[in-house]
């Protein structure tokens, strides 16, 4: 079965009757990594819904889907993680968060030397959008603006 056209139905069918992908013909440019990666400031950005504990939840009744972000210390304790997302069952991914936001993983490369450093702080979107147009123009502009004051050479992209 081909998630795309389940996605793409869901939504028609329950929001925009006319609802389909956005296509972009050219890629998007590539930025290619100015240091060793040893050497890097790493951040996470993920679609999985992550939040803090004391932070609301993502809306996920929402029809058009929650723009908004949540920023993610660095040094936040892991019991103090939470997950709100429309799109997928979380209970499992509850177990071993690390999977949609892997931040474990990446402080132990950095305590191995494999990264520079761990960014101070990192974002989290829910990753049911299906309306896009506050996204790309403010909330996502407002986070790559916030990386790049931040100094992050490389940002981990990672979908839910």
């Amino acid at each position: 079965m081909n998630f795309a056209v389940v996605e793409r139905d869901f939504i028609r069918a329950r929001i925009l009757p006319d609802f389909d992908w956005v296509v972009h013909q050219e890629p998007s440019r590539v930025n290619p990594l100015k240091k060793r990666l040893g050497e890097a400031r790493i951040a996470i950005v993920t679609t999985a819904g992550v939040h803090k504990l004391t932070d609301p939840p993502f809306d996920i009744k929402s029809r058009t889907g929650d723009t908004s972000y949540r920023q993610i210390p660095d040094d936040v304790a892991w019991d103090h993680l939470r997950l709100s997302h429309a799109g997928y069952n979380t209970r499992e991914v509850r177990k071993d968060i690390n999977c949609v936001f892997p931040l474990q993983r990446l402080r132990e490369v950095q305590t191995e030397g494999i990264v520079g450093s761990v960014n101070h702080r990192h974002f989290s979107f829910m990753g049911y959008i299906p309306i896009v147009q506050k996204l790309v123009e403010e909330t996502g502009p407002e986070v790559a603006g916030k990386l790049q004051g931040d100094g992050v050479d490389l940002a981990l992209l990672l979908p839910s």
